[in-house]
């Protein structure tokens, strides 16, 4: 007699599902995030995805924040590396807007970066890039060590605010107030509306990075202490 079509299938005669690693749930992490969104890379969701419990995942992720850094840290493997020739302001500059342009197809992930701590190979390697890229210019060492957060948090902020779903109505909002300044109260920025307001965002990227730049190299680091001192 044969086992009816519908009978459940005993536990034995399942195949037996891939081990699971930690490269395996960052990759199942980054399939739900292109697929819905990174409201929807949650623990529970990911212990659907890959068939087990919540409680498993937890011995190779400690949190949803350690794994959303994770995801950004697998998706900056993505990003086009900086050309090998030509001037270095612009290699740094197209580097920084290929991290920015990786952020913006992902809007949640872009409002993340902004507090998540990656720490993979690719974030890495990516700070080495600027890194050198900055040594290369002759940046003393100090500042483009510190420079490097100045320039990634600009890049990540930038992606932050235009990937933000503000509505046509909210931008109008704003445009009507600085546009409608008083002189009386506020002469600046009534003297400045039309400059506030102007450029595409690609290009207030390039002058902030550009602005950035320039800073860095010319702004040495304070002293530090050679010990670390009690708050």
């Amino acid at each position: 007699m044969t086992a009816r079509p519908d009978t459940p299938r005993s536990r034995r005669e399942r195949p037996a599902k891939p081990a699971l690693t930690r490269e395996g749930i960052v990759a199942a992490a980054v399939a739900v995030l292109r697929a819905e969104g990174l409201r929807k890379v949650t623990m529970r969701r990911l212990a659907e995805e890959l068939d087990t419990g919540p409680a498993s995942l937890y011995v190779y992720v400690r949190n949803t924040a350690e794994l959303h850094a994770a995801v950004l840290d697998e998706l900056l493997g993505t990003v086009v590396p900086a050309r090998d020739e030509g001037p270095w302001r612009e290699r740094l500059e197209q580097a920084l807007t290929a991290y920015t342009a990786m952020l913006l197809e992902y809007p949640d992930l872009a409002r993340s970066a902004l507090t998540a701590r990656p720490s993979g190979p690719h974030y890495l390697n990516l700070i080495e890039t600027l890194l050198a890229l900055l040594e290369e210019g002759g940046t003393p060492a100090a500042q483009a060590a510190w420079g490097v957060d100045l320039l990634l948090q600009h890049a990540t902020a930038t992606a932050a605010e235009h990937a933000d779903e503000a509505s046509e109505e909210d931008w109008d909002a704003l445009r009507h107030a600085v546009h409608e300044a008083s002189e009386r109260t506020h002469p600046r920025i009534a003297a400045l509306a039309g400059p506030l307001l102007s450029g595409p965002p690609e290009a207030r990227l390039s002058w902030g990075i550009r602005a950035l730049i320039s800073g860095i190299e010319r702004t040495a680091v304070p002293d530090r202490p050679t010990k670390e001192t009690s708050p």
